[in-house]
């Protein structure tokens, strides 16, 4: 059973928040980053991308959005890391909001639930499985 320290459950909760801030600011090589070499994310928004390739395709779509003048937070809470054998959970609240022009919404809540895995001093996504409350359509999609 893999044990984790203090140090190792802030470093997991720095991932999530470099993640979630690179997104935000439309920093596609600082996402790509997060993952490691096999990693993917499936959401019912942007669908399944696996690779740093596809991962790199799937943040190019949400920097353009910023390029365009959309403003993301998402934000996230309750954060919760288990050690299940050697495999890391950690889940998350996930709140996505938007601002264009000056008027917000909130595009959904929902919840990250995600394998993470060290990579020599770095803990990185191996899989992020993103649960939305609703459907939405991305901006300027």
């Amino acid at each position: 059973m893999t044990r984790l320290s203090i140090k190792d459950r802030l470093a997991i909760s720095d991932l999530f928040v470099r993640y979630t801030t690179a997104l935000d600011g439309g920093d596609v090589e600082a996402v790509v980053a997060c993952f490691s070499e096999d990693g993917w994310l499936d959401s019912p928004i942007v669908g399944r991308h696996q690779g740093r390739e596809e991962l790199r395709q799937f943040a190019e779509k949400t920097a353009a959005a910023v390029r365009q003048g959309a403003r993301f937070r998402h934000m996230i809470t309750n954060l919760r890391v288990a050690a299940q054998d050697d495999r890391i959970r950690a889940r998350c609240y996930l709140l996505d909001i938007v601002t264009i022009n000056g008027e917000t919404q909130i595009l959904s809540p929902g919840e990250y639930d995600c394998e993470v895995v060290r990579r020599g001093k770095a803990w990185l996504f191996a899989s992020r499985l993103v649960q939305m409350d609703r459907v939405f359509l991305m901006p300027f999609s």
